[in-house]
């Protein structure tokens, strides 16, 4: 089993388990990222679906969960509004899956080892942030016809706090009350759903004022026919082929959910208990491929998703095939439950969101960022702050000036070097650091660990080391939980202890 990325129709039972919960929490999340991306609802279940079905069956990972993903967010919205229509849209999705499969093939999995940690914490904590601030509007009784960018500065004037202030001057009370009661009382995505169904129903009977309904509800097309459901999904505006800006937005989705996906499929490798690992460049282009397909039948980007990769591993499932049930159990909620769906209202979405949004921006994040010292906490806040008065991309850029900043101060004074020594197995293998060790070694790190042979006596040592990166300590302190399973003896010489601290 240990070796087992693919089926094992042994676990049958825990997988159907485990993809009944995921799609359980996938479903209202998948037309809640796409409400806030400014994309059709649709398309949300659409993304859904593929990476579920298409992305788990060629992905090597075994416990990896793909879908549309909040990370993707603000790109989606800003790209949208950019390229002018959504078609248009679709075909730089279209275009990203094959750049990422094209990196897939040039072995450019490694990539994620070089984004520093404090960083990309500061990418998601950003993303929290972002969500919990565009999705009050809606909580408070915005509809799907109003407007609410991703952008700090709209581009109608105002900002982001303006917004939140019109929308209390025009606060719904029955959407207020079902965001409250979802946030408050259920902690369970679907239940969620049922619950705010529920509830805006018994306004409808008791009290029609506090009554949710039209644009302030979820709008799926409901198909009476198959031809009238194949009719549902969109094809991408290929005339735009020439059109320079489609070409930006396709290496930004490629780069962004390439490091997304490759992130969280490490943290899963970590939390699943037989330690198996899942080669980064084959996850590249399975998701390359999903987001090919996903482009080209009106899609959203997808990603593999940690929120649901991780109720995946806590549910019990074994396989991948959990991830493949959730996909189908989605394909078949949308043939024949768009009815059900189109019930649900938007201040439930936006109070999922808002749980989304807490999640990846808690409290005891910073806290833990700050405990970490100054080389970790400045790169992670200037992250988090300039990308609220930016975007994506050039948060992420000046957090990496800054990180380089520390890099080249702590270098300016002591060199560094990482040497290794090959052997073959039953032979001591002696891997010692170098004076100073930081985030740029992780990936020289990584692959010298994983090729290290079975049976072998390994000894890594620090003695010379002044500083080792957080993100190196993270890398060895893993090797050290799973080498028992290649029968490898391994000694730590002056290796510090590694807390756990930066993991959501």
């Amino acid at each position: 089993m240990k070796n087992a990325n693919g089926f094992n129709f042994k676990y049958f039972t825990n997988d159907l388990s485990a993809g009944l919960v995921v799609f359980l929490v996938a479903l209202p999340l998948c037309l809640g990222i796409a409400l806030a991306s400014g994309a059709p609802l649709f398309s949300g279940i659409i993304a859904g679906i593929v990476g579920g079905i298409i992305v788990a069956f060629t992905s090597k990972s075994a416990l990896s969960v793909s879908g549309p993903a909040a990370g993707l967010t603000v790109i989606v919205l800003n790209a949208i509004t950019q390229l002018g229509s959504y078609e248009v849209f679709l075909l730089a999705v279209v275009l990203a899956g094959l750049i990422q499969i094209a990196l897939g093939y040039l072995k450019a999995g490694i990539i994620g080892y070089y984004f520093p940690s404090s960083v990309i914490k500061g990418m998601l904590a950003a993303i929290g942030i972002i969500l919990i601030l565009k999705q009050i509007p809606y909580a408070l009784g915005y509809d799907g016809s109003q407007s609410v960018g991703f952008n700090f500065f709209q581009a109608e004037g105002g900002n982001t706090f303006s917004k939140i202030l019109n929308a209390i001057n025009i606060i719904h009370p029955g959407a207020l009350a079902i965001a409250c009661l979802s946030l408050k009382l259920v902690p369970g995505a679907l239940i969620v759903v049922i619950l705010g169904i529920i509830i805006n129903v018994w306004f409808k009977v008791n009290d029609p004022t506090l009554y949710l309904s039209g644009t302030k509800l979820v709008r799926l097309p409901v198909a009476n026919s198959a031809s009238e459901f194949i009719g549902q999904f969109t094809l991408p505006d290929f005339s735009a082929l020439g059109n320079i800006k489609v070409y930006v937005v396709a290496v930004t989705i490629a780069i962004i959910a390439s490091l997304e996906s490759l992130l969280s499929v490490e943290a899963v490798d970590k939390l699943d208990p037989y330690k198996r690992n899942t080669p980064a460049n084959r996850e590249l282009k399975a998701q390359g491929l999903g987001n090919l397909i996903s482009g080209l039948i009106g899609g959203l980007p997808l990603t593999a998703v940690i929120v649901r990769s991780s109720a995946n591993v806590n549910s019990g499932g074994k396989t991948k095939l959990s991830a493949i049930i959730h996909g189908l159990l989605l394909l078949f909620s949308v043939i024949g439950f768009a009815s059900f769906l189109n019930k649900i209202p938007l201040a439930c979405l936006a109070s999922l969101l808002l749980m989304v949004g807490y999640k990846l921006a808690k409290v005891s994040l910073f806290r833990s960022m700050f405990k970490l010292g100054w080389e970790q906490f400045l790169p992670f806040i200037i992250t988090v702050i300039a990308i609220q008065f930016s975007d994506l991309l050039k948060g992420i850029g000046v957090g990496m000036l800054v990180s380089m900043f520390f890099i080249l101060r702590n270098n300016y004074k002591r060199s560094y070097f990482f040497h290794k020594e090959l052997h073959n197995a039953d032979e001591k293998i002696i891997i010692e650091l170098a004076e100073d060790v930081t985030f740029l070694n992780k990936g020289s790190i990584a692959l010298t660990l994983s090729h290290l042979p079975d049976n072998s006596s390994v000894i890594i040592d620090g003695s010379k080391s002044h500083t080792i990166d957080i993100d190196v300590l993270e890398i060895i302190h893993n090797f050290k939980n799973t080498v028992e399973l290649k029968n490898i003896k391994l000694e730590l010489k002056n290796i510090p202890e590694f807390n756990g601290m930066l993991g959501h």
